[in-house]
C-alpha cells in the first residue's frame, strides 16, 4: 500500500502544478478587471468634483451679483428718504413734503401726513409704517394717499419685512398706476422680490418698468438690474 501511494505521489504533484496552471489566468483576469473599475470610478469621481467646482463658481458669481443687485436697491431706498425734505406750514408749498401735485385741504390731514413722513426720514420705520397705515385709514380718498402708502411700503422694506413691501407696494400701484412714485414703487417691489430669492418675479417686474414707465428714471435703473439678472 505504501509502495502505491508513492507510485501516485508525482501524479499527484503534476496534478496539482497544472491545477494551478488553469487558476493562475483566471486571478489574473479578475484583477485586470477590479483595476479597470477602480480606474473608471476614480475617473468619474474626478469629473464629478470639477463639475461641483464649476457650479460652486456659478453661484458664487450669482450671489455676488444678487448681493450687488440688493445693496444698490438699499441705497436707492436711502435716496429716496432724503429726497423728502422737512415740512412747512401752509400744505403744498415748494419743499414741503407733499409729492408732485399733491396736497391736503384739511390742516388735520396735512399734519398727520407731515408727522408720519417724519418719522419715516428719522429711520424710526416701524413707527412711520404705523402713522401711514393710520394714515390712509383715516384718509382713504386723500391726494396724500399714495404717497403715504409707498412710504409704508418702502418702511416695511427697511424692516425687511418684504412680504408685506409686496403686498403694499403691489396694492398702491394697482390703485394709483398713474403716480409719480409708481415706477419706483416697482423697483422696490423687484428688490424685495430679490432678497425672497424669487429671480423670476424680479425680472418680470423689471420689465414691467421697463414697458410701462419707458422715459422714468427708474426704467434706466430697471435696465441695468436686468443685465445683472440675465
Amino acid at each position: 500500500m505504501r509502495d502505491q501511494v508513492l507510485s501516485l505521489r508525482p501524479l499527484i504533484v503534476a496534478t496539482g502544478l497544472a491545477l494551478a496552471a488553469l487558476t493562475a489566468p483566471a486571478h489574473a483576469f479578475s484583477d485586470d478587471e477590479a483595476r479597470k473599475a477602480i480606474l473608471d470610478l476614480r475617473q468619474q469621481v474626478q469629473q464629478q468634483n470639477e463639475q461641483s467646482q464649476r457650479a460652486k463658481l456659478q453661484l458664487a458669481d450669482q450671489i455676488q451679483s444678487l448681493q450687488q443687485e440688493i445693496a444698490q436697491l438699499r441705497d436707492q431706498l436711502e435716496l429716496v428718504s432724503r429726497q423728502q425734505p422737512s415740512a412747512k406750514p401752509g400744505g403744498a408749498a415748494p419743499g414741503s413734503a407733499n409729492p408732485p401735485g399733491a396736497s391736503a385741504g384739511d390742516p388735520q390731514e396735512q399734519t398727520a401726513y407731515d408727522g408720519a413722513m417724519d418719522l419715516f426720514r428719522k429711520g424710526q420705520y416701524k413707527e412711520a409704517a404705523e402713522s401711514l397705515a393710520a394714515f390712509t385709514a383715516l384718509y382713504p380718498n386723500s391726494q396724500l394717499a399714495p404717497s403715504a402708502q409707498f412710504y409704508q411700503g418702502s418702511s416695511r422694506y427697511a424692516l425687511k419685512d418684504f412680504k408685506g413691501t409686496i403686498e403694499q407696494l403691489n396694492a398702491m400701484v394697482q390703485k394709483s398706476p398713474d403716480n409719480a412714485r409708481a415706477p419706483d414703487a416697482l423697483l422696490i417691489i423687484a428688490g424685495s422680490q430679490i432678497e425672497l430669492n424669487n429671480r423670476a418675479g424680479a425680472k418680470a417686474t423689471l420689465q414691467r418698468i421697463v414697458r410701462d414707465y419707458p422715459t422714468t428714471p427708474a426704467a434706466t435703473t430697471a435696465k441695468s438690474r436686468l443685465q445683472l439678472l440675465q
